[in-house]
């Protein structure tokens, strides 16, 4: 973490409210409301839970800006269990559920069976965030490849959208993908490729979600890359609490800061905010079903 929670113990002020709504792809919401408690090594987290927020008040702020849905995900048994009933308890959340490929060596066949069983409910409307990490080493290559294939197959049988956690992997990523025939929507989640990568998902159909990071200074190839994805095959996220926007780098992250990012694409596009926020919202309902 380049943060300390001095730093960021202030949470950013809201942005001025987009004109159209939309909505953010991939969010943490059990970590934002503390139902997994920060560890000490991650700052961003404790400072986002000491705010005290809860479902209905990070729905409120969101709505508040034009962010009108929330799709909370997954990276354990305990987190999709919690996105998956907090989806039915309030309105306007949604669940995507999976073991992340940082904890693949938990992906036991028990654990899987009841990874399918939540992804078959109606308010799960996404398999992930699944996929491959070689930044880091918290499980094994085998063992991510072994979970990642599972979870294709999960996403397959049920009929959801499969969302992708993609980390220094890019090639291995598109290669699982092909040898497991991709199911018919798949969502690279706070897509962090360049533009050869755009061109490759844009050929295969694939989703590119934009997160914080495409505003850095240092992520001209982002830019590049949100410049070849085409509208239809765009969403945009937070990934809160983490991955803010600028000029927010180090904070704590939320839903209602979605349109710094969204305004950043509209510019990189050079189209009008409304009518890329409306091509995103008719995105959603493609890759998420009907709202």
């Amino acid at each position: 973490m380049e943060a300390t929670l001095e730093c960021v113990s202030k949470l950013p002020a809201a942005p001025e409210p987009l004109s159209a709504p939309v909505f953010d792809s991939h969010c943490h919401l059990d970590i934002m409301v503390g139902n997994r408690q920060a560890s000490s090594g991650d700052p961003v987290a404790q400072a986002a839970q000491s705010a005290s927020a809860t479902l209905h008040g990070i729905l409120d702020d969101a709505r508040a800006v034009g962010v009108t849905r929330l799709v909370t995900v997954g990276y354990d048994l305990a987190s999709s269990r919690w996105n998956a009933d907090a989806a039915v308890a309030t309105e306007g959340i949604y669940a995507a559920v999976a073991i992340h490929p940082n904890a693949a060596h938990e992906a036991t066949p028990e654990v899987l069976a009841e990874i399918e069983s939540l992804a078959g409910r109606p308010e799960v409307r996404a398999v992930g965030e699944t996929g491959l990490d070689y930044f880091r080493d918290w499980a094994t290559h085998r063992d991510q490849h072994a979970s990642f294939r599972a979870h294709i197959e999960i996403a397959k049988r049920t009929g959801k959208a499969l969302v992708i956690h993609d980390r220094d992997a890019h090639d291995d990523v598109l290669r699982v993908l092909a040898e497991e025939g991709a199911p018919p929507v798949v969502v690279f989640h706070s897509f962090s490729g360049d533009a050869e990568m755009a061109k490759k998902c844009v050929d295969a159909g694939y989703f590119m979600s934009f997160s914080g990071p495409v505003t850095y200074k240092n992520a001209g190839y982002l830019r590049e890359a949100a410049e070849v994805a085409p509208p239809e095959l765009m969403l945009v996220e937070t990934d809160a609490p983490y991955l803010p926007p600028v000029p927010h780098r180090g904070k704590p992250n939320a839903p209602y800061l979605i349109p710094l990012t969204l305004r950043c694409l509209a510019e990189v596009k050079k189209v009008d905010p409304d009518l890329l926020c409306e091509a995103i919202s008719a995105n959603g309902v493609t890759v998420f079903g009907e709202w």
